[in-house]
């Protein structure tokens, strides 16, 4: 007897399915049936529900196989069975007829379109507007006017979304219903006011006066349906967005989303709570309603509700989280709540907008609720904590103990990466942390499964351990990796025990001996290290080299950046003569060509000389430079801009300009491309006015002799500066030329011209024109290489801005350097960060720059700015960018 499984019963694990197995020509047999003169209704709809499955699980059908079940399925119109017709819509939808096959099924659909069944039009109309084309939808325009404005919600609703999504065919064809559709949008029906309105800002939405006015007249009352009336709160929200106006009491429409907190419906007082959080600037005044309503759905019986309000006080409490102190009591209840993601948000929130005092108390209640949660929502708390213990570094104890257990239990490597994160961040910015830090990251090491983390932690304990007062106790943690990890890891632990020798003179005979150890390792690069440890170190009784040398081999930065030595590495021909690292570019190399402008690719050939391989931009300009006599005696090039636009696209001449930085001298390429078939032009140079830049005195002009039509060319000019000096300036520029008329037939170029002129963009020298970006491996180890005496700190507002990322653009942007590892990426809604720069500066200093950000109220952004460079007089010269800036 076969054994019958019910559908609830548990199948090793899978969910049940009825079409389990089925095959597609097993289906398309069966829908012969489609065929029979005496059809079935309860058997045809489960060979289209077979069908459909199939489809929707990526099954292709073949044109002849599609095109047979289309004409099968239409003969099925025949029957008046409810059920069977609305499944015959749905296969003509999934089957997409083509053009031809459509005008088949048109006349039935029509006929449908204009039943008396209710159900019948409201299809059909779906059903026709899916697979008609431009020219048949003109026929049935009039139909689907009368549909939008039918008493009916049901086929009115229909027709209205199928305006939308007609929209992105025929646009023109759906515009033409404007005044049918501002019939709907008064419709008492809930779901066709709410469609009605969604169609009518979609048809307007680029014209901004019309939605304005679309606002203004329905924020007076006339909308009913709760649906409809959260649409019109974000279009409200929009138009508020796009005024401009961010001072309350100035603000338009503030009084209608106050007034719907006060609505019948939840989801509209809740829309009108987020409107109000979510707007540019706003007040504590006007967040006081929004946050009562959001702290009495805290208390809500229904999950959703509960869970949107905390969302949303979660987001209002990273830029005001004194608003939402209040309602800490309530969510503190809902540490407890079975949802998950709602206990997970009310933490972190209650960890944005805790005090000192209620610390210790969050912690216990946090200790049991990690173990129920998923990891992605165990590190979001971890970075609330993060958060915390910089906001209150005294509470650093409790916040270590807590990571450092939940570190010790089960979790991915996302996981437990923020957490060793969050650890290291402690241990860099409170002092008093570093040791018991460092000890939680050892212990976490003898246990860690991940390679990538044991790496970095041993990385990171070689540059710290050596600095804490008993560096000693690290040393078994260390060497523990040696014995019993992977190669990777073993040879990572190496590293850091030469750390320590060379730090620590007191631990270098123990050091010795656990590197000699290691020269009998199975790996090669674990050998190798020890061996080049001991060698440095002098553990193999070889001269050893100076303490200087072997930290500076140890613990200096790169200072040539990675993508250079890989090149230079990769050019290195085998010789006598070994690899000398000081050959390599410091400089970071721009691999951007002006191809599109066509003026680098032509350098060469305007100059006369044969085509070269291809080289950098850097390498063209100065060989370009260098050639041309009446710069030959300016010295090195420093520095080269990026090409600046001077003309608008698609106009008579296009012009760009690249600025060529020297010690005593700038010189401005001028790259133009006449775009005229009809004109020559001739003697082309560009007069340039510096009378707002005083510091600049000009000293030559090189013109372009000749430049014929969609062939560029360069024009030069050159000024003088006192030197080492970042003068600034900006600079007018006009284009003139002698105009010839060409005879495009023959080429030739008449002989008498006429002399014209066109006007530029302006052309600026900046701050960061002085410096060029170059990275550092290790930001932290160069930092601390540079002298302290250099250092230079000081503390500057930058005003209002909406996130920290527009902060650190700006700051990016006016000093020109190469942010290092990563910090140019500012974490969303990040209340704080630290951005790392480095570059050199004319004259070729080295200068190193720490920008920390936060914010200072409501949307003010404080910084801090700490530079070190070669020469103080440096660090004062970045300040004072800064500060004029």
């Amino acid at each position: 007897m076969a054994q019958f499984v019910k559908k609830d019963d548990d199948l090793d694990g899978e969910e049940y399915s009825p079409f389990l197995g089925i095959e597609k020509g097993a289906v398309l047999q069966e829908a012969r049936v489609f065929n029979d003169p005496q059809l079935d209704p309860r058997r045809c709809s489960q060979v289209i529900t077979k069908l459909l499955y199939l489809l929707n699980q990526g099954e292709s059908f073949t044109k002849f196989e599609a095109t047979d079940v289309f004409f099968a399925v239409t003969k099925l119109f025949q029957s008046r069975d409810l059920g069977l017709r609305r499944m015959v819509y749905l296969i003509i939808k999934e089957l997409s007829p083509s053009s031809d096959e459509v005008i088949i099924v048109t006349s039935s659909l029509m006929k449908d379109m204009n039943s008396k069944t209710d159900m019948y039009r409201a299809n059909a109309i779906r059903v026709l507007c899916h697979i008609v084309d431009g020219t048949l939808l003109t026929q049935i325009e009039r139909y689907l006017k009368q549909a939008i404005v039918d008493k009916n919600p049901v086929v009115a609703s229909a027709a209205l979304v199928s305006g939308f999504h007609l929209l992105q065919t025929n646009p023109e064809i759906v515009r033409r219903w404007s005044n049918e559709v501002q019939e709907a949008v008064q419709s008492r029906a809930a779901l066709v006011q709410f469609h009605a309105l969604a169609l009518l800002h979609q048809v307007r939405q680029n014209d901004r006066l019309a939605i304005n006015k679309l606002v203004t007249s329905l924020t007076k009352g006339t909308v009913r349906s709760p649906l409809a009336q959260c649409l019109l709160i974000r279009y409200t929200s929009q138009v508020i967005r796009e005024s401009g106006v961010n001072q309350a009491g100035d603000r338009p429409f503030y009084d209608y989303l106050e007034g719907c907190l006060r609505h019948k419906a939840e989801m509209v007082i809740f829309e009108a709570a987020r409107a109000i959080t979510e707007l540019s600037g706003v007040t504590n005044r006007e967040l006081t309603p929004a946050i009562t309503v959001l702290q009495l759905f805290l208390t809500s019986s229904k999950p959703v509700l509960r869970f949107a309000a905390v969302r949303t006080l979660n987001k209002v409490a990273m830029t005001h989280p004194l608003a939402v102190t209040n309602c800490n009591i309530d969510m503190e209840s809902l540490i407890s709540d079975q949802n998950r993601s709602i206990a997970t948000l009310a933490i972190t929130t209650l960890l944005k907008t805790g005090n000192e005092s209620s610390v210790d108390r969050l912690m216990k209640q946090i200790t049991n609720f990690m173990s129920d949660i998923a990891d992605e929502f165990k590190i979001v708390v971890v970075e609330a904590i993060r958060s915390l213990c910089l906001k209150f570094p005294l509470k650093y104890k409790s916040l270590m103990n807590f990571l450092s257990n939940i570190l010790r239990e089960e979790g991915g490597f996302e996981y437990k990466k923020a957490i060793v994160d969050s650890i290291v961040i402690f241990i860099r910015e409170i002092p008093d942390a570093k040791e018991s830090g460092l000890l939680h990251l050892c212990e976490f090491i003898e246990d860690c499964e991940f390679t990538y983390l044991s790496t970095q932690i041993l990385h990171f304990l070689g540059n710290e351990g050596p600095k804490t007062s008993d560096p000693s106790k690290y040393i078994r943690y260390i060497y523990n990796r040696v014995i019993l990890e992977n190669a990777t890891v073993r040879a990572s632990a190496v590293s850091t025990l030469a750390k320590f020798g060379a730090m620590v003179d007191a631990l270098k005979p123990r050091i010795f001996i656990l590197l000699r150890r290691c020269l009998y390792d199975s790996d090669d690069e674990v050998r190798d290290r020890a061996t080049l440890y001991l060698n440095t170190l002098g553990g193999d009784g070889s001269v050893v080299e100076t303490d200087k040398d072997v930290k500076e081999f140890l613990f200096g930065s790169l200072d040539v950046p990675l993508v250079n030595l890989e090149t230079s590495l990769k050019n290195y021909e085998p010789s006598e003569e070994a690899f000398n690292i000081n050959t390599v570019p410091k400089e970071v190399k721009s691999h951007q060509y002006v191809e599109n402008n066509r003026n680098i690719s032509n350098i060469n050939t305007c100059l006369g000389a044969p085509l070269a391989a291809p080289t950098s931009t850097a390498d063209s300009y100065e060989k370009l430079l260098s050639s041309i006599p009446e710069f030959s005696s300016f010295g090195k090039l420093f520095k080269s801009s990026t090409p600046v636009e001077l003309t608008e696209a698609e106009t008579e001449y296009a012009v760009n300009a690249v600025k060529h930085i020297f010690d005593e001298h700038v010189v401005f390429q001028y790259n133009c491309t006449n775009t005229i078939p009809e004109q020559l032009l001739e003697n082309v140079s560009v007069i340039v006015d510096a009378s707002e830049a005083e510091e600049f005195s000009e000293v030559a002009i090189k013109p372009i002799h000749s430049l014929p039509y969609d062939s560029p060319g360069q024009t030069f000019v050159a000024f003088e500066k006192p030197a080492g000096v970042t003068s600034f300036g900006r600079f007018s520029n006009t284009l003139k030329f002698l105009v010839k008329e060409v005879d495009t037939s023959s080429g030739e170029a008449e002989d008498d011209g006429v002399e014209d002129e066109y006007q530029l963009e302006d052309l600026e020298v900046v701050a960061a024109d002085y410096i060029v970006k170059v990275g550092v491996s290790n930001f932290r180890n160069a930092w601390e290489s540079m002298d302290p005496d250099c250092e230079r700190i000081d503390e500057y507002g930058l005003g209002p801005r909406e996130t920290l990322a527009e902060a650190v653009a700006v700051v990016n942007n006016l000093l020109g350097m190469q942010p290092c590892e990563g910090t140019e990426v500012v974490p969303k809604n990040a209340r704080s960060h630290t951005c790392l720069l480095s570059g050199i500066y004319i004259g070729n200093y080295k200068v190193l720059v720490r920008v920390s950000f936060g914010f200072d109220g409501p949307k003010e952004v404080a910084m801090k700015l700490a530079v070190r460079s070669d020469d103080i007089a440096v660090s004062e010269a970045i300040h004072e960018i800064v500060a004029s800036g």
